[in-house]
């Protein structure tokens, strides 16, 4: 084993530098080698803040992942974690927030929406376990809410994966690593019927290192995508199909460790996990600045959980399971002009989306071992939201232009229980309901070039979430049948920015910005619980730093640093810590190119201390990981290798502090509760291009 990690350490320092390339669509080509490039993309001239940008698939193909959420964290500053199952939606940090499965960052693939809003699990939900990555073309992100096209979740910004709509070569791939890892991929591209088609089929199976469950994760992923011109613009229709089926390792209470009850890859509760699966329908077409897309969502998901153990039923056990079935459909058409105003020239946007949540079930189920024993919550949803947006650049000169923007989102919520009383003999009909709210949301940013190279942003925007449904029209908690307090349908959020963009010597791109982001209030529905639960105001402010810097030919270096100080904005005696607010998240890449076929990476990752209670007095450790990936590609092969948490660090992926009971224990403890990071793994991949 020393001698394989060795050689793989001695390839690193003659590994190829990552791609990228200007800006993609969905209609760009994608290739799996590598290129020399001058770091990630300028955006001199075209950017409205320092904190947007874009990735190509080079890089994407290049990173070690763990897990397929992980292509997220190639947004600066973003951490993805996991608090269970490989089919579970990841656990995402960004900007100050403990963003949860989702809420505040706003994800689309293809322009479909990925959030799920009123999700049996969480509001935001967003699960990417049904990408490809080697399908993605590029990925766009924006933090911050300066930008006028995106509504809902998008606090902290949001980012675009696009899939390719043509390939270089076909590729059949298998990848085997320990703990019975298996993936199998074919893609390719032909032309066919007067255009286009794309497709990729990807099967993975995995037990995981788990000591008393064996995770058998099943999953099944494909794409189609048949893209052609039509009526003189550029048409595509793509199919995604997704199913997966998995055993969790969920957080464990830090006592049952030092106790010697389990160890650190143990569990409490062997019967947990989740059985989920996504059918999308998607097309767009854009000719002459016009493009309109629509698409339709078919998603179910079952999700078993155990958090508390014993805590509220010392007979059965607190276990209970998550439903959410529904059909999701929707769309968006924009306009893009150029104009005239005074003499000064200026480009216009305006734009409309739709979408309509058709929720048969979102439920909440008291289990055990899987099988129900009531229901605490069951209900039908229906949620239709409509968003209009224009947007003014104007350039004032040749250095310096505006970017106005004005949004308004209207929404509509309709709850209608499917449980009139529940396992506790609570009659729940008083929760259903109707509500509806709108918003207004002013944008803008004021971009000023120092010269060719430099540039520099002053930013502000509003921004909102939506609240679950269930939470707009509750009266009655399920648990107790007590009265409860409605919360808002829509939280407003402010941000401001300023930001220096850089280019230089063609050997360096950096960005830095300044930001602040207040919320009116940190509201959510608690789908543990089937409740709501209401936080106060906050704030949060901070730095990022980036930096790209090509070395030499061959070698590439990237840097990227992200603090945040998070709080609570009014005074309490509890204190005005945030739980889970990160304050420190730093990666750092070397990336290198032989020119014989050898290229591959190492980053390491810091995700810093965080506070896991208001008052501040139990924080979580900080956690550092190293991943390596080294491959060598001929003109028909390529073969990699992929070591995932190369020190074999023991840190944790996630930590919370709450309360619990054990089987063993008479009375509840609070107690820190964390999932240990995947011991150091082994992945190797050979692949077959034709």
């Amino acid at each position: 084993m020393k001698q394989i990690f060795a050689g793989v350490l001695c390839i690193l320092p003659a590994l190829p530098v990552l791609a990228e390339s200007a800006p993609q669509s969905d209609n760009d080509n994608t290739t799996l080698t590598p290129q020399v490039v001058n770091g990630r993309g300028q955006l001199i001239g075209e950017a409205s803040s320092a904190s947007e940008g874009y990735v190509s698939q080079q890089e994407i193909a290049l990173r070690p992942l763990l897990r397929t959420g992980e292509v997220l964290e190639m947004v600066p500053g973003m951490v993805v974690t996991q608090h269970s199952g490989t089919g579970k939606a990841n656990q995402y940090f960004l900007r100050g927030f403990n963003l949860d499965h989702g809420t505040d960052f706003a994800t689309f693939v293809d322009g479909m929406p990925v959030n799920m809003r009123t999700h049996g699990h969480g509001q935001g939900y967003t699960d990417l376990n049904f990408v490809i990555p080697e399908t993605l073309g590029s990925i766009s992100y924006q933090k911050g809410s300066y930008y006028a096209d995106v509504g809902d979740f998008s606090g902290a910004g949001s980012a675009s994966l696009n899939t390719a709509s043509h390939l270089d070569h076909g590729l059949l791939q298998l990848t085997a690593g320990q703990d019975n890892y298996y993936r199998a991929l074919a893609m390719d591209s032909v032309e066919a019927a007067g255009g286009e088609w794309l497709y990729a089929v990807e099967r993975n199976t995995y037990d995981g290192p788990w000591r008393d469950i064996d995770e058998d994760l099943d999953k099944t992923s494909l794409l189609l995508k048949h893209s052609r011109q039509l009526a003189g613009g550029d048409w595509s229709v793509t199919f995604m199909g997704y199913d997966n089926s998995w055993n969790s390792a969920d957080q464990i209470p830090e006592r049952a460790v030092k106790s010697g009850l389990i160890d650190e890859l143990g569990s409490l509760d062997d019967s947990v996990g989740g059985e989920s699966s996504r059918y999308s329908l998607s097309t767009s077409w854009r000719r002459d600045g016009v493009q309109v897309s629509a698409y339709a969502i078919r998603y179910d998901m079952n999700l078993w959980s155990n958090f508390t153990y014993y805590l509220d039923d010392t007979s059965n056990g607190d276990q209970f399971e998550q439903v959410d079935e529904r059909w999701i459909y929707g769309g968006q058409a924009s306009y893009v002009w150029h104009s005239e105003a005074g003499g000064l020239a200026m480009t216009n946007r305006v734009g409309a989306d739709v979408r309509y949540d058709d929720i048969g079930e979102v439920g909440l189920y008291h289990t055990r071992d899987r099988d129900r024993l009531g229901t605490i919550r069951s209900d039908e949803v229906g949620e239709l939201s409509t968003g209009l947006f224009a947007e003014n650049t104007l350039y004032w000169t040749d250095r310096l232009r505006t970017v106005l923007g004005v949004r308004y989102d209207y929404y509509d919520f309709d709850v209608d229980t499917r449980t009139d009383t529940n396992v506790n003999g609570v009659d729940l009909t008083p929760n259903s309901g109707t509500e509806s709210d709108d918003n207004i949301a002013l944008k803008g940013s004021l971009i000023y070039a120092l010269n060719s190279e430099w540039e520099t942003y002053v930013s502000a925007g509003q921004g909102l979430h939506s609240n679950d449904a269930r939470g707009t029209t509750i009266q009655v908690d399920p648990g107790d049948g007590s009265a409860v307090d409605q919360v808002d349908p829509l939280v407003d959020s402010m941000g401001y920015e300023i930001g220096l963009r850089g280019f230089w010597n063609e050997r360096l791109n950096t960005s830095l910005a300044l930001w602040q982001l207040d919320l009116d209030s940190e509201l959510l529905f608690v789908g543990d619980a089937g409740n709501t639960e209401a936080s106060r105001a906050s704030r949060r402010q901070g730095a990022e730093l980036t930096a790209y810097y090509r070395i030499t030919d061959q070698l590439t270096l990237d840097l990227e640093y992200a603090w945040t100080d998070a709080e609570f904005k009014d005074y309490s005696a509890d204190g005005d810590d945030i739980p889970g607010a990160i304050e420190n998240v730093a990666q750092a890449g070397l990336s290198a190119q032989l020119g014989n076929g050898w290229y591959g990476s190492v980053r390491v990752r810091y995700f810093g201390e965080r506070p896991l209670i208001e008052d501040g007095s139990v924080k979580s450790d900080p956690t550092t990981v190293v991943n390596v990936k080294a491959a060598y590609e001929t003109q028909k092969w390529v073969f990699s290798a992929d070591v995932l948490n190369l020190l074999d660090s023991d840190d944790h992926d996630i930590d919370y502090y709450y309360e619990s009971q054990l089987a063993s224990e008479s009375s509840p403890a609070e107690d820190v509760h964390y999932h240990v990071m995947e011991p150091r793994t082994l992945r190797f991949s050979a692949g077959y291009k034709f």
